[in-house]
Formats: C-alpha cells, structure tokens, sequence
C-alpha cells in the first residue's frame, strides 16, 4: 500500500523558512506599534528605541531555545511538539492550542485591517470613487474574506506556490520599507517642523526630554515585545524543512535578528525626522502610522510607495501564519488529541488541507468578530498573552528535556554545550516571567467597559476549553488502549 499520500514532504529551504519567520513577524507592528505606543504607554516620550532594544532580549533567548528544541525534535506543530515530548503532553497541548485560538483570529484581524491601508493608496491615487467603495462595510468584510481564502488555497497547493506568493511579496516589503529608512535619515527635525508650517500652518515646539520612569519603560518593553513574535512559524513547519537539524535554527535566529534590526533602523529613520513630542501628542487624538508622519517631508509619489509598502506587510502575514496554525492542528491529530481528519494530507500537494480550512473558517470568524464587535486589539492582545507563555515553555523544556527525555535530548545539534543550554533556558524563564507579569498586570488594571474586554480572562476560558477536550481525548486514546506514555516520548513518525 502506498503511504505517500499521508505525509508531509520536505521541501523548505533555508530561504522559504526564513521568510515564513520574517513575514509572521513583520506586520503592522512595524507600520503602528512605536507611534501609537506613545498613546498606550503615556510618558514614554523618547525612550521608545532603548525600550525596544530591551524587549528584544526575551525575544533573543526564547529564539535559542526555539532553535535548539528544533535542532532535536523537527516535526510539524514546533513549540506543541518540543512541549509534550520535553515537558508536559498536557501543557504542550493547552499552550499551543490559546496560541492557535489567538493566531487564528488575529489571522483575520489583519486581513480587515489591511482594507484601510488599501483604501488610502486608492485615495492617494486620486481614485476617490475606489476609496469611498473600500469604506463600504461588506465591502471590506468581502475583500478581507478573499484575503484569507486566497492565502488558504496558495497554502493548500504546496511548497513551490507557497514560495513563489511568500518570496517576491518579502523583498518588495523590504525594498518599500528602506524606502522609509534612507527617507528619515535624510531628513530631520527642522526639516520635517518647516514642512509642518508650510502644509498645515503649524508651528510646533518640540520637548526636549523628560525624565525616565522604569515602570513606564518596562509596560513599553512588555508591549513591544509583541513585535517579534512570529519567528516560532518557522518551527511549526518542522516537518517540510530539508537539511532540517540545521536550517530550522539558522531560519530563527536569521529571521528574529534580521527583523529586529530591520525594525530599529525603521523606527529609529521616522524618530529622526519626526519629534517624538509630535508623535506623542497626534496619538492623543488620532491613530498614527509611519506613512502619515513622513508624508509631510516626501513627495506624494514615495509617500504612495511607502504606504503600498506598508500594506505589503500586512498582506505578508497571512500565509505565513496560516501554515503555522495549521499545521499546530495537524500535530494534534496526528497524535489524537484532536479528530483525526485533521492530518489527512493532499495526496498531490503533500499539505494538510483539511486543517488549512479549518484555520481559514476560524480566520473567517475573526474578520467577522473585527467587523462586529469593532475591538481589533482583544484578539491581539490574547496572541501576545498566549505567546509569551509559550516562550516561556520553551525555555523551561530547555531546562527539562535531558532528564524528561533524554533520547531526544541527545538528537540536539545548536548549541550542544549543556551549561549553554542551561544558560539560555534559566535567563529566558526569568526575563519572560517578567515580562508576562508586566503585560497581565497591565492588561488587569486598563480601563474596559466589561471584564470580557480584558484579553486575560479570555485566555483563561481558552486554557479551560483546551483543558477539557485534552482530558476527553487522552480518555479516548487510553480506552484504545493507546500506550500514552510511550506516544508522547517519541517523535511522530515522518
């Protein structure tokens, strides 16, 4: 009997995985997070590069440990699989499954919010009558929907359209993006304050400084953490890498480190060219974004151009995140922990396409949640949340693995060295638990008309519904009388 069909094939190379990591993680943080901090996290002022610098550090060591567990363990569904072999089935599968539950509204989240940016190059075009359309709301919920289901069906067709969409899509976003840094680096205060006065009639004084309060550096840090999640992707497709001992953990550590120091010259260009006090007080009033504070000093045309750019970005995030949740669901099933129909692969293609739409209906509801309930930021909140606990997992499976599993830990080829390992795990579990207190902490005291607009409470009845389908089919596989203990120390079969 043939068993081609029921398996993934192994056909990412270091470049596909590379950009999978860059494009999960290069989104509209980068157009919105470092402005609209100023309005989130008020008196942070001009400490908004040091505070990024210093949420990066967290991010840094859970993308070593993210690269040693994949260096030993290389199956489909990364941080579920490095969990339940090296840790704990149970947590594995309920931290994995809050992270799947928040990618996959964010998912939509972003293809609705892609819209706007789409509707301002229409509008920057002098097509009026295309942006009033965009405006339009089942316009906008249509269009998102054709997003995120033209993304399925390129995911569903395998590696190769995969790569052909992922590939180009990366390199114009880097291209439009230097745009921006060359741009306000060219540029600068004085610059951007003439061009004020001469578009709007404004004169504007900047504030030169104002003193440093480490609880405001530290809520800054936590919410700029979330800009480097979305280099885990590269460990959820674990099992389609070639040469994957060695291409998974190069792919993280180029991925989190290129976009990291993408991401502070593009911060750290419209910083120079904008007054922080500007950015500061325009976010008290309006939302704010990279192309809107440098169109003042560009001409219309690279003004275009760095918002095509920007939806670039987000566009970019789609199929790059559906691979990753999808194949979250197809490690499940693979292990019965979800319906097994789940890990049926294409027999053409080699991909899980029943769990491809399965991720793309849940996308769905999230644009359909964004449209109706009109709190984008709730689900984003719950992704950072449900991140940064498996972050956490993954240092503390660093520190586990040897003793819980010591056959796999041997199979590990970064970082070999085991006080290195201990390093990085015992560092990564200190600064992440840091840094998920600061966030809940935050989350728990913000302002919300309702206690279910706080994303904490949330996560927890996630967490509870996951508890519960764990416990019913870890039920179900021993009454087959499926040797649990023996599953869950082995990898699953390629």
């Amino acid at each position: 009997m043939d068993k081609k069909p029921t398996k993934l094939t192994r056909q990412m190379g270091l470049l596909a995985l590379t950009a999978t990591g860059v494009c999960s993680m290069l989104g509209a943080s980068i157009n919105v997070v470092p402005f609209m901090i100023q309005r989130n996290v008020p008196g942070i002022g001009p400490y908004v590069l040091p505070a990024f610098v210093f949420a990066a550090i967290p991010a840094l060591f859970a993308a070593f440990a993210y690269s040693i567990l994949a260096s030993a363990m290389p199956r489909a569904g990364g941080s579920y699989i490095y969990a339940s072999r090296g840790l704990n089935p149970y947590l594995g599968f309920v931290a994995s499954f809050s992270q799947w539950f928040g990618l996959s509204i964010v998912i939509g989240v972003i293809a609705y919010v892609t819209i706007p940016f789409i509707r301002d190059i229409a509008l920057n075009l002098g097509w009026k009558g295309i942006s009033l359309a965009l405006e339009t709301g089942w316009v906008r919920v249509c269009l998102a929907l054709v997003l995120v289901w033209t993304f399925v069906w390129v995911n569903i067709r395998g590696t190769k359209s995969y790569e052909r969409t992922l590939l180009p899509m990366m390199f114009l976003m880097f291209a439009l993006g230097a745009i921006v840094i060359v741009a306000g680096f060219s540029f600068d205060a004085s610059d951007f304050l003439n061009a004020l006065q001469v578009k709007e009639g404004r004169d504007f004084i900047p504030t030169p400084t104002i003193d440093f309060d480490w609880r405001v550096f530290l809520s800054a840090a936590a919410l700029l953490f979330s800009s480097f999640i979305g280099f885990d992707s590269i460990a959820q497709a674990g099992g389609e890498a070639k040469n994957p001992a060695k291409t998974l953990p190069k792919a993280i550590l180029m991925a989190i480190l290129g976009v990291g120091l993408f991401y502070f010259l593009f911060a750290s260009a419209v910083y120079h060219t904008v007054p922080w006090s500007f950015v500061a007080e325009e976010a008290l009033h309006k939302d704010i974004t990279a192309p809107g504070l440098l169109s003042f000093v560009l001409p219309s045309g690279l003004g275009i151009a760095i918002l095509i750019g920007a939806a670039i970005a987000l566009i970019n995030d789609l199929p790059a995140m559906l691979l990753s949740v999808s194949r979250l669901m197809f490690a499940w099933a693979e292990d019965g922990i979800f319906p097994k129909i789940i890990s049926k692969v294409h027999p053409k293609r080699h991909t899980p396409h029943i769990a491809l739409v399965a991720a793309g209906i849940m996308a769905s509801v999230g644009v359909l949640g964004s449209h109706f309930a009109g709190d984008f930021f709730l689900g984003i909140d719950i992704m950072v949340t449900s991140m940064m606990v498996n972050f956490l997992l993954m240092c503390i499976t660093l520190l586990t693995l040897p003793k819980k599993n010591p056959k796999l830990s041997e199979n590990i080829e970064a970082f070999k060295n085991r006080r290195i390992q201990k390093g990085i795990g015992g560092i990564g579990t200190f600064l992440l638990l840091l840094f998920l207190g600061i966030h809940t902490y935050k989350d728990l005291s913000s302002d919300a008309s309702a206690w279910y607009f706080h994303s904490t409470p949330i996560w927890i009845i996630v967490l509870g519904l996951a508890s519960i389908l764990f416990a019913y089919k870890w039920n179900q596989l021993k009454l087959k009388g499926v040797d649990v203990s023996k599953r869950f120390k082995n990898l699953p079969k390629e």
